[in-house]
């Protein structure tokens, strides 16, 4: 079994920061492409920004200088740093992760949600 397991949501007023933590446990090969995504009501799900394994990122528009990912491949964990936050910031924000997976050779490769952390941006 594979798990993603994301924190560090919360509530937060405009102008300021969150990190968020996605770590990745179980039965893992290899960890490829990793992202966040985020889904507010009545919005369709968006990439907020992802990372590949060997470090290139890819942001949304709305969110360039202001959010960072970066991931710690010893800890198959990633993070999604959010500066300057705006109220339409305000989602449920998901980890997403392609995972090399098996216990022998051939591996697959599969991709995996984390359940979400709620990010709300208010005063």
């Amino acid at each position: 079994q594979v798990q993603l397991v994301e924190s560090g949501g919360g509530l937060v007023q405009p102008g300021g920061s969150l990190r968020l933590s996605c770590a990745a446990s179980g039965r893992i090969v290899r960890l490829n492409d990793m992202g966040w995504y985020r889904q507010a009501p009545g919005k369709e799900r968006e990439l907020v920004a992802s990372i590949i394994s060997g470090g290139r990122t890819n942001y949304a528009d709305s969110v360039k200088g202001r959010f960072t990912i970066s991931r710690d491949n010893a800890k198959n964990t990633v993070y999604l740093q959010m500066n300057s936050l705006r109220p339409e910031d305000t989602a449920v924000y998901l980890c997403n992760a392609e995972i090399v997976v098996g216990d022998r050779f051939p591996y697959i490769s599969r991709e995996y949600w984390g359940q979400g952390t709620q990010v709300t941006v208010s005063s």
